[in-house]
């Protein structure tokens, strides 16, 4: 008679921790106690009192081990009758808490390490964040150190204390605490009896028995992006290969390939098991279809019967976790990958910014820095096809990638996804088509040379006032000139834009182009636009001189004092009592030029002088000919 053993059930964890709080040496526990370790590997690391340095054992870069600390994260494997575990070691210095998310992007249970003289800290709290934000099934944190503080119940129980306020912050998450010492191996594999006073389960019986749920398994529910597309032989269909994060896929299924929406039947369906009939979620599969149809990379199949399928989103509410040196703020512009699929993407709009300290969010904030936990809304170039992360891991995460050094900048997760109907079709394979009458000839005839005057400030600064008289000038001079008035753009050019961060920076740019054009004809464009951010103004300049325009950037310095005493559409009443919120200067930022080309203060200035002052730059730049 024989007999098959049931496959062990694999079981993802994430280390987590301030500096010192001792990961290291507990994974080199887990890993010497339960007989994990090649001879070698123990041996090299084992000095001649027999001595094992546990935490080297899992500082395995040369500079983790010199400087103490873990850098990037590191994966370890091991194994008991049950369960076969892999473990990602993540780091606990503040600098590299973006690592956290690539090592709880997919683990079922998140180890929050406390070190028991310390208590809960600012890393602990931000990590149990993270590993929430993550969807991270399982929290259990361990209290390290325990035999630095005597196996005192007492500190214990102020520790369990503190880290049950934090689950209550993070929405009553389930915690387990468990009191260890890494070093000795108190209740890390056997328990320890310098703890009588505890009677829970040790970190492993608690990993062994831990309730772990799979993917989805209903039919309906199928996600699978393909990630290839290929065609072995000639005589041979398509074949379409990827991984499903949801669902189960089988010969005689009816699927449906989004974002297209065409339809087809499952005619061959591989896995690696030879014997397997169904695949399930999260299987690698390759498969052909009954139909020829279109489908690519990127593209997305799922269930004919399904109830309900992903929207061709091209807005996405997320939340961010932000990885660069370089800010993030709205109106950025960055690669966003999904699954299969990379498109690109605009910050709309940054809604909040979570304080590691008290986990409570604040609104509206100007930008999101290294490390920095935010809710966003990003606007894509093309469709994207996710689902809420809340539902579905794989299908709702993705990575912000910098599209001019091609790193990852940010890992988000999706809270709700929507579709946005343009105002026009989106235009593909187009190119700029140069006038057939040179620039030159244009403007040695009309007598005039095209240019850009950008007028920035803070609202109520006098800008119009100046740009109105400015044209009024030039027109009776005989020259031509035009307007562009930030309120009035937003009447037509910009009518489907708000203001949020994200639509103003759009309608910055959108009026740069403006500009440019106006100027290539010879025509001296003036913008008027509180245009608050250097970044926006730098876009506009760069449109101009890219095309050989000159472009003076004029800034109007008034105080906002004297704009708010002006106020002649009552803004700043509004904004004081509550009614407006991110007016510029008042709870919204203002970046003033650095080094502009002209830069004067309205307040008790002449009008005719202020103008006067204007065309004096431009004959400097050659623009007026005589």
């Amino acid at each position: 008679m024989t007999t098959t053993s049931r496959p062990r059930q694999l079981l993802r964890l994430a280390t987590a921790g301030s500096v010192d709080d001792g990961k290291s040496t507990l994974i080199g526990r887990l890993l010497h106690d339960t007989g994990s370790l090649p001879t070698d590997h123990l041996e090299a690391v084992t000095n001649t009192d027999g001595e094992a340095d546990l935490a080297a054992l899992s500082d395995g870069l040369r500079a983790e081990r010199e400087q103490g600390i873990t850098i990037d994260v590191a994966y370890r494997f091991f194994s008991t009758a049950t369960r076969s575990f892999v473990l990602a070691d993540t780091p606990g210095h503040e600098r590299y808490t973006r690592n956290m998310f690539t090592g709880a992007s997919n683990a079922h249970v998140a180890v929050l390490l406390v070190d028991a003289r310390a208590g809960v800290l600012r890393q602990t709290r931000r990590h149990a964040r993270i590993a929430d934000l993550l969807g991270v099934p399982h929290l259990v944190a361990v209290v390290n150190k325990i035999d630095l503080v005597d196996f005192d119940e007492t500190r214990f129980k102020e520790v369990e204390s503190e880290l049950g306020l934090l689950a209550q912050r993070l929405g009553g998450r389930d915690l387990t605490v468990i009191p260890v010492s890494a070093t000795r191996g108190d209740n890390v594999v056997t328990r320890s009896d310098s703890t009588p006073w505890y009677d829970g389960p040790t970190i492993l019986e608690y990993l062994e028995e831990v309730e772990l749920a799979a993917p989805s398994a209903v039919a309906s529910e199928l996600r699978l992006p393909i990630q290839w597309v290929a065609r072995p032989t000639d005589d041979r269909r398509r074949r379409y290969t990827g991984r499903l994060s949801a669902g189960t896929l089988s010969v005689g299924d009816e699927v449906v390939v989004l974002p297209a929406g065409s339809g087809s039947t499952v005619t061959t369906l591989d896995t690696l098991d030879p014997n397997r009939s169904v695949a399930v979620a999260p299987l690698s599969v390759s498969f052909e279809l009954a139909d020829d149809l279109d489908v690519a990379r990127g593209d997305l199949v799922v269930s004919a019967a399904a109830a309900t399928a992903p929207a061709p989103a091209r807005e996405i509410d997320a939340t961010v976790c932000w990885l660069s040196e370089t800010p993030l703020r709205a109106g950025d512009r960055v690669a966003l990958k999904h699954t299969s699929r990379t498109v690109r993407a605009t910050v709309q709009e940054l809604h909040t910014r979570l304080d590691p300290e008290t986990l409570e969010e604040h609104d509206s904030p100007s930008e999101l820095a290294l490390n920095d936990i935010g809710r966003i809304t990003l606007r894509t170039s093309t469709v994207v096809l996710p689902d809420p992360y809340a539902t579905n891991r794989d299908a709702g995460a993705f990575i912000l990638i910098d599209e001019q050094s091609n790193d990852t900048v940010g890992a988000g997760t999706v809270s709700e996804a929507r579709e946005v109907v343009p105002g026009e079709q989106t235009r593909h394979d187009i190119k700029w088509h140069p006038s057939s009458l040179e620039r030159d000839r244009r403007w040695s005839a009309t007598g005039q040379r095209g240019a850009t005057i950008w007028l920035t400030g803070l609202p109520a600064s006098g800008k119009s006032t100046v740009a109105v008289a400015l044209e009024r000038t030039l027109v009776d001079a005989g020259r031509t000139a035009y307007l562009l008035d930030g309120d009035n753009v937003r009447h037509g050019i910009s009518d489907d834009l708000g203001f949020s961060p994200g639509d103003r920076a759009e309608n910055i740019r959108r009026v740069g182009h403006l500009t440019r054009l106006f100027a290539d004809a010879g025509v001296v464009a003036i913008a008027s636009m509180v245009s608050p951010l250097r970044s926006d103004r730098a876009i506009a300049r760069a449109l101009n001189e890219a095309a050989g325009l000159p472009f003076l950037e004029i800034h109007v310095s008034t105080p906002v004092d004297e704009c708010e005493r002006r106020d002649p559409k009552g803004l700043y009443a509004r904004a004081r009592a509550g009614e407006l919120r991110g007016l510029t200067g008042i709870d919204a930022p203002y970046e003033a030029p650095e080094n502009p080309d002209l830069a004067f203060d309205t307040t008790g200035a002449d009008l005719d002088d202020l103008v006067a002052r204007i065309l004096a730059e431009l004959a400097r730049h050659e623009t007026l000919l005589a």
